[in-house]
């Protein structure tokens, strides 16, 4: 039994690879039987050789945009498991506030760009904070969902037991929304690397975003998709360390997490 097992495990563990691979190799054939021009859509090829002769300026702004995204999103994890718990740990609280939130969301936060570099000038501190408010949302709505859908029945056995209301929140209903937690973690870091990236296309000197805007208008388009790769490489880093961590942490939610 244990040898399917541990063949299932390695078919998941290669087969984004090979896609990933596979899409390569078509791209790179569909360019080159087709000519198509550099300037218009740089193959594969013409990408990794832009990455290697921009190296340099690429790892600069690649670790601007890295540091300023983890602060962002650093700041989005406090106010969205804070906002979550209140919100979570009260019915009326939770009815009253998720509309008001959810609309928030869908405003653009692109939008609010030009208003925080009124606020804060052009820099590190608008991309922080664009990062902050595209990322925050999911922690929050995930922590007070998980708190908010405590079953009933446990509350009132644990009640009887003598347990306060605090009590249930922080020793069963915080433990219970790790999973969604998690969940949120990995939305929420893909949508910190877009707030930071667009805030750097419209207010900064340095950053992937500015490297973009750079790139495009100097027709390096190789160079171009060079930084959207770093910035997927970025994410999909910090993504499959969020789900190593959840893998590790909360192993009993999950369905057979426990077999070997």
């Amino acid at each position: 039994m244990k040898k399917p097992s541990s063949l299932n495990r390695a078919a998941r563990t290669l087969a984004p690879w090979i896609l990933l691979l596979a899409i390569l190799v078509i791209w790179q054939i569909i360019c080159s039987a087709l000519d198509v021009s550099e300037f218009i859509f740089p193959s594969p090829m013409a990408i990794i050789e832009a990455m290697i002769e921009f190296a340099g300026p690429i790892a600069h702004h690649a670790l601007s945009t890295f540091w300023v995204t983890m602060v962002g999103f650093a700041i989005a994890v406090a106010v969205g498991v804070s906002l979550g718990f209140l919100i979570g740990s009260s019915p009326l609280l939770y009815a009253a506030a998720y509309p008001l939130m959810t609309a928030f969301n869908a405003l653009p936060k692109a939008a609010f760009v030009p208003v925080l570099v009124v606020w804060f000038g052009i820099g590190a501190g608008p991309a922080i904070l664009t990062a902050f408010l595209i990322s925050f949302f999911p922690i929050m709505v995930n922590i007070a969902t998980g708190l908010a859908t405590l079953e009933p029945e446990l509350e009132d056995v644990l009640r009887v037991l003598g347990a306060r209301r605090m009590d249930i929140l922080l020793k069963v209903g915080l433990p219970r929304s790790l999973p969604y937690f998690f969940a949120s973690l990995k939305v929420a870091i893909t949508l910190a690397f877009v707030g930071s990236t667009v805030s750097e296309m419209n207010a900064s000197n340095e950053g992937i975003g500015y490297l973009l805007v750079s790139a495009g208008s100097s027709m390096k388009m190789p160079l171009a998709f060079a930084g959207l790769v770093v910035i997927g490489a970025m994410a999909m880093a910090m993504y499959e360390l969020f789900a190593i961590i959840e893998k590790r942490t909360t192993r009993w939610a999950h369905r057979g997490g426990n077999r070997s």
